[in-house]
């Protein structure tokens, strides 16, 4: 598999407002060629998930695997809200990183938490919070939506918890996939598709998560510190999202669909990360 030119630091992987938008199935997969290698077409659960457009997937923000360069033991989920990364740390060049979109400022989950939870195509609705501080953009979706292409959750979510309790904070997957690696959801953890499927798949229920301070960040990953933008939260028309139309597009997720696949595996080698 082909490898990133990296330097030592770095790891050398529906929605219409900054959570809203998956209101549109995705077209039929493409032929198999001209993707990026773990972010082609696949089935899941249903569903047709199209292969990741290549102008999202440049230079660093694609999954790699390599050797983590970190503070944190094997086991741990360590995510860099300031370089827009997200790695699960195993033993020796086998740890992986992947591209994420983080909260806007002031709004990331901060210190440590677990994974508590996990879901396939989740269900999501609008925190009290987010109804309060924001309600022009959430308002509309106070009765939520149920999980599948309308779902601002995506493919899959690992649900935080901290002292045994719910912090309604998530990492989940995205259509929105200008927001892969720069700031723009309401404080959530946001990864392709293709890559929370893949790190579904790695993490068992218990795996601790540990996000880093702006020092930690400073630190450990200075080439790739503050990278991306923060993008604006856009407003949904509910209409796209609970019309008769769009509900009829949108079935609910078939859980032992046999045409499921598997995703590629992220890019081989002992690059630091």
């Amino acid at each position: 598999m082909t490898q990133l030119p990296v330097n030592r630091r770095t790891f050398l992987t529906l929605t219409g407002s900054a959570l809203l938008g998956a209101c549109a199935a995705p077209e039929a997969p493409a032929p198999s060629a001209g993707f990026v290698e773990g972010y082609g077409p696949i089935y899941d659960s249903g569903y047709k998930l199209a292969a990741v457009p290549t102008e999202y997937l440049q230079g660093v923000n694609r999954r790699i695997t390599g050797t983590y360069l970190g503070e944190q033991p094997p086991g741990t989920i360590d995510v860099d809200p300031y370089a827009k990364f997200l790695y699960f740390v195993r033993e020796g060049a086998n740890s992986v990183r992947f591209p994420i979109g983080a909260g806007r400022a002031g709004r990331s989950f901060a210190g440590e938490g677990t994974i508590q939870v996990k879901k396939k195509w989740p269900g999501w609705t609008p925190t009290k919070n987010m109804l309060r501080t924001e309600p022009e953009i959430y308002g509309p979706f106070a009765r939520g939506i149920r999980g599948g292409l309308r779902s601002p959750l995506g493919a899959r979510a690992l649900y935080l918890y901290k002292g045994g309790r719910d912090t309604f904070y998530r990492i989940h997957g995205t259509n929105a996939l200008d927001s892969i690696g720069n700031s723009s959801s309401a404080g959530c953890i946001r990864m392709f598709n293709h890559d929370v499927i893949a790190l579904y798949e790695m993490v068992p229920i218990g795996t601790r998560v540990h996000v880093r301070s702006e020092a930690e960040s400073l630190r450990v990953d200075p080439e790739n510190f503050n990278r991306g933008v923060e993008v604006p939260a856009r407003r949904v028309d509910p209409d796209l999202i609970y019309s008769e139309e769009a509900i009829a597009a949108d079935p609910p997720p078939i859980f032992d669909d046999p045409r499921d696949g598997t995703v590629p595996g992220a890019d081989e080698g002992n690059v630091p990360l």
